[in-house]
């Protein structure tokens, strides 16, 4: 099958090699039953690989329901998936089949499947493993020849970490991962896409298609897109309908998008599906962990000191700067750490920065000392000043008995 005619089939336009992979994938795997999870950002048109999936396969001719596990109440949703018994809760009046009973046959589209509560969770990894079920209220076990495809864009990992997915589920349901890259990985689909839609909304709407010139292509291509292809949908239309020039400068585009326009910030994704911003705690402990080597490197130079003359130069590749330095101006080393989260790995590399010698801790005395009376002793103020955290200003007012 040719992935070309697969695009013009679904409207799926690129060239995008990751894209064309995620494609190619998904059609080989269409003649299994194999489940697929597909991982993504929020508006890269996850739902367009179960449909290429089902269209191609044995199941074709059955049902496909695609359900947004994300968008049902917590209270219903086992039974939309298993159905119910007559009576079995209020309002229950009379039996109902689930998703997983009609489908029978077919292919079932759980998108979202990271929202889907832990009791869920337990029935759906039975279905998996011998395709039985019970609807809500009976005893009754029932068999199924569905095909599960789940999309997500949480972060498993973290979700299992955190107790919220099983682990027995994801292995369950990732048989075959696809990952869909966001529009940033696709820069050179980005134009295409535009033109794209800014064609089909004026066809739509009997009206003269708006084009980019060169500097405004160069500005969509550098943008982030955090709402992937939805977002770029969204631009193309708005300035279709409110520009009166149908040719869009860069300053007609920056003004829809949100933020301060064009943006190349660096961001943390992986292409192993799932993107996700770093946490807090994880950078703070990367840092504090680059700090303990700089310590440690430091403590080394502190060493070497001892047995030189005074007045030497001495190079400090730890903090990648020469300078001529004395035993007696070696700097001070302070951080601040806010998040609670990386309190116990900053009270840890405090004490091992507590050891450097006492010439450090001399040094600053005086400079403390007219810290405090400048802001009438006022350690955060004091701090702020010298660069280090009131906590510890604060130390080193004891130690020194200021």
């Amino acid at each position: 099958m040719e992935l070309r005619e697969v695009k013009n089939r679904f409207g799926i336009i690129g060239d995008d090699p990751k894209l064309n992979t995620a494609l190619d994938t998904a059609l080989q795997i269409s003649g299994t039953n194999l489940s697929v999870l597909i991982t993504g950002e929020s508006g890269v048109g996850k739902e367009v690989i179960p449909k290429i999936i089902h269209a191609y396969s044995p199941r074709k001719h059955n049902a496909y329901i695609a359900i947004n596990c994300g968008a049902i109440p917590e209270g219903t949703i086992e039974s939309e998936l298993f159905g119910h018994e007559k009576g079995s809760f209020t309002g229950a009046n009379e039996a109902r089949k689930g998703y997983f009973e009609v489908a029978d046959g077919g292919t079932i589209f759980l998108d979202e499947v990271g929202e889907l509560p832990l009791s869920t969770q337990v029935r759906l990894l039975r279905v998996l493993e011998s395709g039985e079920f019970i609807r809500v209220g009976s005893s009754k076990i029932q068999k199924t020849n569905v095909r599960v495809i789940a999309a997500t864009n949480v972060n498993f990992q973290h979700a299992i970490s955190a107790g919220k997915f099983r682990e027995d589920l994801y292995y369950r349901l990732n048989a075959v991962p696809i990952y869909i890259p966001p529009l940033r990985e696709r820069k050179g689909d980005i134009h295409l896409l535009f033109r794209h839609f800014a064609l089909d909304f004026a066809d739509r709407n009997r009206m003269p298609v708006v084009k980019l010139l060169p500097g405004a292509v160069s500005v969509i291509e550098s943008y982030r897109w955090p709402g992937n292809v939805r977002q770029l949908k969204n631009v193309t239309e708005q300035i279709s309908v409110l520009e009166r020039e149908r040719l869009i400068t860069p300053e007609v585009i920056v003004k829809y998008l949100p933020g301060d326009g064009p943006t190349t910030l660096p961001m943390r994704y992986s292409d192993s599906g799932f993107d996700g911003s770093i946490s807090d705690r994880e950078i703070l402990l990367k840092m504090l962990f680059s700090l303990r080597e700089e310590v440690d490197s430091l403590r080394s130079e502190v060493d070497k000191l001892r047995a030189m003359m005074v007045g030497e130069e001495i190079t400090y590749p730890s903090v990648q700067n020469t300078l001529p330095m004395k035993s007696s101006d070696i700097p001070d080393v302070s951080f601040v750490v806010s998040n609670p989260d990386v309190k116990d790995e900053a009270e840890e590399l405090t004490e091992v920065i507590d050891v450097i010698p006492r010439t450090i801790h001399d040094m600053n005395e005086d400079m403390i000392r007219k810290a405090l009376e400048k802001h009438d002793g006022k350690r955060k103020a004091a701090a702020l000043e010298l660069g280090i955290s009131e906590r510890t200003l604060y130390r080193k007012i004891k130690e020194m008995n200021l």
